[in-house]
C-alpha cells in the first residue's frame, strides 16, 4: 500500500502597521466603501492556493477592524523592524509550510497572482522563495527608484535586484540613452513573496546585508547570503496605494473590474 503525501498547508499573511510615515493610518482608510485592509483581505481569500488568512498587525484599531468583518488577525509587538517580521512572528505560531508575504496595501490584487507564486514553489522544491515580476511597459518607469527594477537568468531566478535602470543599455554611440526596442529586456519587481517557512523564520534572523542597506531593498539578504529566488512572471499589474492621491485612482480599477 502506497503511503500518501502529506498536504502542503499554505498561508496568507497580510502585515499592517497604522504608523507609516508618508500616510499614517492607511489600513483603515476607506476604499470603495471599506477600510483597505478588508478590500486585500476579501481579495486575498479568494487565492485557491491558500488554506488560511491572516493579519499581522501591532496596532489594536486595526486589530478590531479586522475582527469586525470577520477576518483573523494577530497582534505582534511594537518593536519588530519590519512586515517580514511580523509575518514572520505570525508564521512561528501557526502550523504551514509555504507563507505568502501579502502587503496591506494592495488593494488590487488578483487571486491568481498569489495562486502562480504558491504553484511555482511547489514545483520546485530546492528553491526557498519566490516572488513577483511583471515586463515593463512605460519606459518612464526604468528610471523611477520606486519602481524596482530585477535583473534575471534563463531559468527565472533572480542575479540582482535595483531602484537604478539595469541592465544598462550603451548605445552605439556611448551616450547610453534606453532604446525602445530593448524595453523587453526590463522587469519590474512586484511586491509579494512566497516563503518555505523553515527559509522564512531563518531569513529574518539574519542581519542585514550592505547591499540591502545600500539599495533598501530587502530580497538584496537573501541574494547576498547565497540563497535563490525563483520570479515568476505575472501579466497582472497592481497598483499600492502609496498616498492619498492613489485612493481615487485604485476606486476607479476595483469599479472597472
Amino acid at each position: 500500500m502506497k503511503k500518501q503525501k502529506s498536504k502542503i498547508r499554505c498561508i496568507g499573511i497580510i502585515p499592517a502597521r497604522f504608523d507609516s510615515q508618508r500616510f499614517p493610518g492607511k489600513p483603515l482608510v476607506s476604499i470603495a466603501g471599506k477600510p483597505m485592509i478588508e478590500q486585500v483581505y476579501q481579495r486575498v481569500k479568494k487565492a485557491k492556493s491558500l488554506d488560511e488568512v491572516i493579519v499581522a498587525t501591532d496596532d489594536k484599531r486595526i486589530y478590531r477592524t479586522v475582527k469586525k468583518f470577520g477576518g483573523k488577525v494577530i497582534l505582534t509587538p511594537k518593536n519588530l523592524k519590519s512586515g517580514s517580521d511580523r509575518v514572520a512572528f505570525v508564521a512561528k505560531k501557526v502550523k504551514c509550510d509555504i507563507v505568502v508575504n501579502i502587503q496591506g496595501d494592495e488593494p488590487t490584487i488578483r487571486p491568481k497572482m498569489i495562486d502562480q507564486l504558491v504553484e511555482s514553489l511547489k514545483k520546485e522544491p530546492q528553491v526557498p522563495v519566490a516572488t513577483l515580476v511583471r515586463k515593463i511597459e512605460n519606459k518612464e518607469n526604468l528610471g523611477n527608484p520606486n519602481v524596482v527594477k530585477v535583473v534575471k537568468t534563463k531559468e527565472n531566478l533572480a542575479l540582482y535586484f535595483s531602484r537604478y535602470c539595469l541592465p544598462y543599455v550603451r548605445s552605439e554611440n556611448g551616450s547610453g540613452k534606453y532604446d525602445k526596442t530593448k524595453l523587453k529586456n526590463y522587469f519590474e519587481h512586484i511586491g509579494i513573496y512566497a516563503y518555505r517557512k523553515n527559509f522564512l523564520l531563518k531569513f529574518t534572523q539574519m542581519p542585514p546585508s550592505p547591499l540591502e542597506l545600500a539599495e533598501n531593498l530587502e530580497q538584496l539578504r537573501v541574494l547576498e547570503n547565497g540563497y535563490k529566488i525563483k520570479l515568476v512572471v505575472t501579466k497582472f499589474k497592481t497598483h499600492p496605494v502609496d498616498n492619498k492621491q492613489d485612493i481615487k485612482i485604485v476606486e476607479k480599477i476595483l469599479k472597472n473590474e
